[in-house]
């Protein structure tokens, strides 16, 4: 089956996508393009799964760099297709040839551009990473590497959307600690339970931060199970272990 692969006009020319599900040689609860070497699915299958995304990117297999993703607001510049991976969850380069990926399965993917002086990123944007500033550190690191807040364009793919993501008081009593302005990204649900705007809290950080140009691909994973794994629907299931999705972006 082909790779199934979302891309965004505002990250042009750059070569990146977010890749669903469709398209690889995981099978079970992993079917399809399970890239987790983290999951409990056979690590010669997800090789080749990763392969196969490598090889969409154009780059070699050991050009598809990622990180050891921890739910941390940390980013590691990354120059050296052979250097060790360090424990971060976001990542940026102006080295031609790297291909920089995430993992997800309900956070945010998100990927980074500024075209014009050659610097890319890309994010694991959990709740906890987005409150603690991943995105925004994400945008400084890049700019440490010459690129400008205002010419980045940053996309959001595939994550949990607001109607899918319940939490409790105390999750809210988190956020409005924080920052009072962010229930607005809460919604009532039943009983004490809300609805939180992942995405769209997403998109107010980076807007804020004074990013130039950003959206949200608009795709729910946890409502589409055919295209997308997610971690609260495995859950919801009680199924055993999920598969990650991989998004990329290379100059």
């Amino acid at each position: 089956m082909t790779l199934e692969i979302i891309t965004s006009h505002s990250l042009s020319p750059v070569r990146h996508g977010f890749f669903t599900r469709l398209g690889g040689a995981s099978s079970g609860v992993f079917a399809g393009l399970n890239c987790g070497t983290g999951s409990t699915d056979q690590s010669e299958i997800v090789a080749i799964n990763r392969a196969r995304v490598a090889e969409a990117m154009g780059v070699d297999h050991d050009a598809l760099m990622g990180v050891h993703q921890v739910h941390s607001a940390d980013v590691a510049v990354i120059d050296d297709p052979d250097a060790d991976r360090p424990r971060a969850d976001a990542l940026v380069t102006a080295t031609p040839g790297l291909a920089l990926s995430v993992l997800t399965a309900d956070c945010q993917p998100v990927l980074f551009a500024d075209t014009e002086a050659g610097v890319i990123g890309a994010a694991h944007a959990g709740w906890k990473g987005a409150l603690d500033g991943v995105l925004e550190a994400t945008v400084e690191a890049m700019e440490t590497l010459g690129a400008d807040r205002g010419r980045i364009a940053a996309v959001i793919g595939p994550t949990i959307s607001q109607r899918a993501y319940e939490v409790g008081p105390e999750f809210l009593e988190r956020f409005e600690a924080e920052d009072p302005d962010s229930l607005r990204f809460f919604a009532n649900g039943a009983g004490d339970r809300y609805l939180f705007d992942l995405p769209g809290y997403g998109l107010h950080r980076l807007r804020d931060f004074g990013v130039g140009q950003s959206e949200w691909t608009r795709h729910c994973t946890y409502s589409d199970a055919e295209r997308f794994f997610s971690y609260r629907r495995t859950t919801h299931a009680q199924e055993a272990d999920y598969g990650r999705l991989i998004s990329a972006i290379c100059l």
